[in-house]
């Protein structure tokens, strides 16, 4: 551990020195943040880069640790000598604002995910949350999968197929793990760091973008504490037709009991019966789904920057050319950390050129010169970012895109989202949808347009151009997945809805019980978010009991690195998970949605398993060189295990799996 721990502070360091040499202009905290942020994305970025050429191994891990320092001292060699900002008051209070949203949504960010990531228990099973039963594995596979491997890798649960699946964020756990880090801490340290980048980058962002800082704190907990009007569905009738308090509270207490045990009945996310689909973002999005994660956690820097050197009457003073070409570079890495991200601020950047060049900066730029000077500079930037974002677009993204086929179309006109499934008809009036699942700041955010702000409107500029393509467009064959753009336009309407009910308060001031309409008011907009976070913290499953990891590991140490399995296509498999091997085919829960007809192989696998003599060409064609039998494929498959036995030998058994290697 103690390597990979001070392998990543050196990228957090270097990143702090580069943004510092840079960018000196812009306020302490935020080169702080976004040195780190930096750091972090080089430690994604450069192991991967190397890995092409050496795997992903030791050896690749030095030669992107030599890049890193050459890059920094060439940030030196470029640096904006003037004086850097200093510390003053405004730093002061966001130190305060950090420790007292940033730290506490922090804390428990963390202790998601502790008990969220295959924590043991005394017995030596592995549990997990809620949230993660179902995507943790795959993640699991492509850390412990990629290990070892010449980029670009495949799919470790569907060798033969390009891993095209934004893999740099688990790429990173990857690098923890080759450096000695067990994998538990593998996934959570670095997925800790990224949550508390993720919320002081959104602190600091709203300090830019709203005019105080009580709004940036109201902003931040819009985004992060999303709920919605759920919980009147939970307790719609929740005491109705009782004859006495006690029985009141007993219905209470029971519909509370339902949401914190049973199975996604939280009020942020139930689609059947009703409609509910705007999940927390910290329970179902930040924890469980790491690429999301590790985009936001570098696109929230690209808004930041964006915001920043957009602005004219700034642009110079806190960076300049250093500033644009910076967030070109940042921009042009996102696609293989999460390409939801790239696309988000690619539209919101769309949103806002069209803004300046239609409005202008009239204490700067009067509209009567050429629109020419307004343009030039996001052209550079635009450059830029495909420049980088060409290659790993052409050589990932657009292969899965438009592989399609049975089904499977990534891009598809579908409009309303998750409200018209299928396009099928919508399920809940139009505004209503968004009224219920968004709550009061979607009220907020109409109240903030109608007061036509210019800085609203130009944040709602590039809002909008990701609202219109996530409400007209499905990007991948799960419908739902448009939420990974929805979120991040909500993030900068949330600047607006605080910024409103900001200029509401001020408007009350005086009246009686404003305090309490208050109150109130963060009920009704928290309480659905605070039950979902209530229940995640409470959630426990196992996902891999004592004798399941027992294989698992026996398969991590005594087989070879490249060695191939055929086992069945259940999603929580030791095989791929714990011992990082590639297995022939894997669950439909993640090869259907990333594009893939599994029909095949699946058909050859259970006819191997049934008659392993007769079929014994399946693990010719896959190169199979061991087969995994659990009580998954004895209950999923007829399997003939006394044929298996007298074919093949059996290196490993207990009372959950059997190992064969194929001679």
């Amino acid at each position: 551990m103690i390597a990979s721990l001070a392998y990543t502070l050196m990228y957090l360091v270097f990143g702090v020195f580069a943004i510092q040499w840079l960018l000196p202009r812009h306020r302490p905290l935020n080169r702080l943040w976004l040195g780190m942020s930096l750091g972090l994305l080089a430690e994604m970025v450069l192991p991967a880069l190397c890995a092409f050429f050496l795997s992903f191994t030791a050896q690749a891990h030095v030669a992107a640790a030599a890049i890193l320092t050459a890059a920094t001292f060439g940030c030196y060699f470029v640096r904006d000598r003037r004086e850097a900002a200093p510390w003053d008051e405004a730093e002061t209070a966001l130190l305060r604002q950090l420790v007292l949203v940033a730290l506490p949504l922090t804390v428990i960010g963390a202790y998601l995910q502790y008990t969220h990531t295959m924590r043991a228990d005394a017995a030596g099973n592995w549990h997990v949350g809620q949230s993660t039963y179902g995507d943790l594995p795959m993640h699991l596979s492509f850390m412990t999968g990629l290990v070892g491997k010449r980029f670009p890798a495949d799919y470790p649960f569907y060798p033969g197929n390009r891993l095209s699946y934004p893999f740099l964020t688990d790429s990173l756990s990857s690098t923890f793990y080759l450096l000695g880090t067990g994998l538990q801490a593998s996934v959570i340290l670095p997925g800790t760091l990224m949550m508390a980048l993720c919320f002081a980058g959104v602190l600091i962002l709203a300090r830019q973008m709203t005019s105080g800082r009580r709004i940036a704190v109201l902003a931040a907990l819009f985004f992060f504490l999303n709920g919605g009007l759920g919980f009147l569905y939970d307790y719609d009738l929740a005491g109705g037709g009782t004859e006495s308090l006690s029985a009141y509270f007993s219905t209470v207490r029971e519909r509370t009991e339902t949401i914190l045990t049973g199975y996604y009945r939280t009020p942020t996310n139930q689609p059947d019966p009703n409609n509910l689909r705007w999940s927390n973002v910290i329970c179902d999005l930040m924890v469980p789904q790491r690429t999301i994660l590790g985009g936001w956690c570098m696109v929230i820097p690209c808004f930041y920057l964006l915001d920043a050197v957009f602005r004219p009457r700034v642009r110079e003073a806190e960076g300049g050319l250093r500033g644009l070409l910076l967030l070109g570079i940042w921009a042009g890495l996102l696609p293989m950390v999460h390409t939801h991200s790239f696309l988000a601020l690619g539209l919101a950047s769309l949103g806002a050129m069209v803004y300046d060049l239609i409005h202008g900066d009239p204490n700067v730029l009067p509209m009567r010169r050429k629109r020419l000077q307004i343009l030039i500079p996001y052209l550079i930037f635009a450059g830029t970012a495909l420049l980088l974002a060409a290659p790993q677009l052409i050589l990932f993204t657009f292969r899965q895109t438009f592989q399609g086929g049975d089904g499977h179309e990534f891009l598809k006109w579908q409009f309303n989202w998750v409200n018209n499934p299928g396009g099928n008809g919508m399920r809940d009036l139009y505004l209503w949808f968004y009224i219920k699942n968004i709550g009061l700041p979607f009220v907020m955010l109409i109240g903030g347009l109608l007061a036509r702000k210019p800085r609203n409107l130009r944040f709602f500029s590039m809002a909008l151009p990701i609202l219109l393509a996530a409400e007209l467009i499905r990007f991948q064959p799960n419908e739902y997945d448009n939420n990974k753009l929805f979120y991040l336009a909500w993030l900068l309407c949330c600047m607006i809805a605080a910024d409103w009910c900001g200029d509401v308060w001020r408007r009350l001031r005086g009246l009686p019980g404003r305090a309490v309409l208050a109150g109130a008011a963060a009920v009704v907009v928290f309480l659905s978010a605070g039950l979902s976070l209530w229940r995640e913290c409470v959630s426990d499953y196992v996902a891999f009991g004592r004798e399941s990891v027992e294989a698992g590991e026996y398969i991590r140490d005594h087989t070879d690195r490249d060695a191939v399995f055929i086992t069945g296509t259940e999603h929580l498999n030791p095989v791929c998970a714990i011992a990082g091997r590639d297995v022939v085919c894997g669950p439909d829960l993640w090869l259907y949605w990333h594009g893939f007809d599994t029909r095949e192989r699946q058909a050859e696998l259970a006819a191997f398993y049934a008659d392993p003599a007769e079929y014994a060409w399946v693990a010719e064609k896959y190169g199979a060189d061991y087969v995994y039998v659990s009580s998954w494929e004895r209950n999923n498959y007829d399997i003939d295990e006394a044929a298996m036995r007298a074919r093949y030998l059996r290196v490993f058994e207990n009372g959950e799996a059997a190992l064969y290697r194929i001679q």
